[in-house]
This record gives C-alpha cells, sequence and structure tokens, in this order.
C-alpha cells in the first residue's frame, strides 16, 4: 500500500512510492493493484457528469485538498525556478459561480468536452456553472434542434449586468424563421444580448439595450465574447490585491488593462495599455462618460512593450497578461524603478520565469495570493506584490 502525497500539474495523485494515481486525493491509499482507497480528504464528486466531462478534473478533492492543490501549483512553479516567497491562504470560489464558459454544440448535443477529446458531453447537470447561465443550456439545445443546427458550434456564456449574453461561434442561421425563433428564445429567457459569427465578425442579433459588466463601479461596454474573469468572488480577489499591493500610489500604469478590471479600481491617474481594439475603445468611452483620470492607449505590449524610461514615469505597475505570461516586458520591468509592481497571473509557470527575471534584477516577492476560481480545474490564478 502506498500513501497518496499530493495531486500534481495535470490533476492525478502522486503517492510516496512515486507512482500516479487518476481521480485520487492527498490521504487516499494505492494498492498494489493500482486501486484508489479514499482518505479523509477524498469526497464524493457531486457531478453525474465527472469524471467525463473536461469542465472539471478534480471533483474529488474537497475543500482543503484542492486550496492545497492551488497552493503547491503556484510553489512549485517558483521552486522549478529556484525562487520562493510568501503565499497567502488561497481564495476559492464556491461552486455554480461561473459566469463566463464555452460551452460546444452539435447535432442534439450541448456541453463541455470531455477531457483531451473532442466529444461533446451532453449537459444535464452543472456544478460549477452560475444558475441564470446553466438555465439556458436546455432551452439552447431545444433552438439548436429547431435551427437544424449539425456542425459544431461554440457557445460563449457571459452573465452581464442586464443579463446572459449569449455568442454562437460557426453558426449563423438565416431567414425570418430563424429570426423569430430567436427573438422568441431571447425574450422568453431574459436574454441580455445574442450575437452569431459565421467567421465575418460577430453580428448581433438581439440586444434591447446596451449591454454592460460593471468593474470598478463603473459600467463598461462589454463586447461580444470579451473577457472577464471567471467569477464575481475570483475578481473581486483580484482587485483587492492589486488595490493593496500599489496603495498609496498616484500615477498607475496598467498592463494589459483589457476591460478596465483593476484600471478602475485602482487610485490616482492611470495609463491603461491594450492592445485589443474593442476593449479598449470600450474603457475608453467608460472612462470618458465618467470622468475618470484615465489615458488608455492602443498598444500590443508583446511587440512594443513598455521602455523602462517609459515605466519609471508612474509610482506603480500593474500587469494582467495572457498565459503566455509577459517575457518581453519583464526585461524593462526588471531595471525600472517604480516603487511596486503588482503581477495578475493565470498561469504560475509563466509568472515564475518571468519572476525570475526581476528578481536578479534586485526585485524581491513580497507576498503571493492564490486564487482558485476555476473550482475543481487544474487553472490556477494569482496576484503578486514585488518589491525592493
Amino acid at each position: 500500500m502506498s500513501l497518496i502525497l499530493r495531486v500534481a500539474a495535470r490533476g492525478d495523485g502522486v503517492a510516496d512510492d512515486g507512482r500516479h494515481a487518476p481521480l485520487s486525493a492527498p490521504g487516499d491509499t494505492l494498492t498494489e493493484a493500482g486501486e484508489v482507497v479514499p482518505g479523509p480528504h477524498h469526497q464524493t464528486p457531486p457531478c453525474r457528469h465527472f469524471p467525463a466531462c473536461g469542465g472539471c478534473q478534480l471533483q474529488q478533492l474537497d475543500d482543503e485538498s484542492y486550496a492545497a492543490f492551488v497552493a503547491d501549483r503556484i510553489a512549485s512553479a517558483l521552486d522549478a525556478q529556484g525562487l520562493t516567497a510568501p503565499l497567502r491562504p488561497v481564495l476559492l470560489s464556491p461552486p455554480n459561480t461561473r459566469r463566463r464558459a464555452t460551452l460546444h454544440a452539435e447535432r442534439g448535443l450541448i456541453g463541455f468536452t470531455a477531457e483531451a477529446s473532442h466529444q461533446i458531453v451532453d449537459m444535464r447537470e452543472c456544478h460549477i456553472l452560475a444558475p441564470p447561465l446553466f438555465a439556458l443550456v436546455a432551452p439552447l439545445r431545444a433552438l439548436f434542434q429547431r435551427l437544424g443546427l449539425k456542425r459544431r458550434a461554440d457557445v460563449h456564456l457571459a452573465l452581464a449586468d442586464q443579463g446572459p449574453d449569449i455568442l454562437v461561434t460557426g453558426f449563423a442561421p438565416q431567414g425570418l424563421e430563424a429570426a423569430e425563433a430567436l427573438t422568441g428564445f431571447c425574450e422568453r429567457h431574459g436574454v441580455a444580448r445574442f450575437s452569431v459569427d459565421d467567421g465575418l465578425g460577430a453580428e448581433t442579433r438581439w440586444e434591447p439595450q446596451p449591454v454592460t459588466i460593471t468593474l470598478g463601479g463603473v459600467p463598461v461596454g462589454f463586447p461580444p465574447g470579451g473577457f472577464l474573469q471567471a467569477t464575481r468572488e475570483g475578481e473581486d480577489a483580484l482587485v483587492a490585491a492589486v488595490v493593496e499591493a500599489v496603495a498609496g500610489a498616484k500615477t498607475v500604469a496598467d498592463l494589459f488593462a483589457g476591460l478596465g478590471t483593476f484600471t478602475f479600481a485602482l487610485p490616482g491617474k492611470v495609463y491603461a495599455a491594450e492592445g485589443a481594439r474593442d476593449a479598449l475603445f470600450a474603457l475608453k468611452a467608460a472612462a470618458h462618460i465618467r470622468g475618470r483620470a484615465v489615458f488608455p492607449e492602443h498598444r500590443d505590449l508583446y511587440r512594443r512593450p513598455l521602455t523602462t524610461v517609459e515605466l519609471n514615469r508612474f509610482d506603480a505597475i500593474v500587469l494582467d497578461p495572457p498565459r503566455a505570461g509577459a517575457r518581453e516586458q519583464a526585461a524593462a520591468l526588471a531595471a525600472c524603478t517604480v516603487g511596486t509592481i503588482a503581477y495578475v497571473s493565470c498561469n504560475p509557470s509563466s509568472f515564475a520565469r518571468d519572476a525570475k527575471a526581476m528578481v536578479a534584477a534586485g526585485w524581491r516577492i513580497d507576498w503571493i495570493q492564490p486564487v482558485g476560481q476555476f473550482r475543481w480545474s487544474t487553472h490556477v490564478e494569482l496576484a503578486a506584490r514585488f518589491v525592493r
């Protein structure tokens, strides 16, 4: 018998003899034949679709062991780069709070795909989606059947201020009957917006009033398929960490600003750089309407990162790059003389890579706030404060 000690990055339990066991939890025992005997941290997965559905990988973990997994992911990534840092207690989003998700639909099926597969698991229940989004799954299945959907389409769901926002890519039904079906569906189910994109760009078919998402108390126009943090709880945790990290700064640069998740929560004057035009224009319009001291710039930070001279104009820097991290920006960040850097990451590995360059230049990781907003998944997020 072997004892499962931890859960590896891809979700397998790792035993004290080095063996890996899928669907196991720390404290489980592994027999010589490879059978998992549940231990004190092994819970009964709540969803009938687990583990076939790829929306979750770790429903067998209780909250204590899942939080330990999130922290271990970050600590292991740092260790791989020869780094350590103080980790704060992990903040987990509750079940049924996901307000953004992409489902897949084809020939009467709708749901997440199976793990490492293109096969759609037809969703009949879900313990991660927010109730207003899950309530649309069965009606969408019926709508697609009525519209004759045969080839695969992606269904991007988001919960905006006005209600559910739907963007369907890979399918754009035409004709009066389809238009009436879409209108009736939206009216019956309180849809805020319904857009389609068959490869030529999003076309809105239903939007009774402009769709917004409130960020830092400011309603911001929400583009179809736009990005927002997966849960409100996760967003609040990351924003609170960033605001704490740059407290007292009078001028802040927000890099990879998106729609303004952090921009509108930051004190003083804020320079906001973003490469996606639709997100930047929405941020700019919202700041102008509210008279906020925000100075947006359309800038591809991979091709044209801020120079050290530009960074040194600010009291603090905030950055929230995509999963690839900010390799191109990290060299200038390492050399700049600002007081504080708040780094938000959705990939501990790319974060640790960038952190290594900054630490080598004299920066220190003051603290890291781990955030598990993609509940029961292997996806981990964090906010870190760098000081000299």
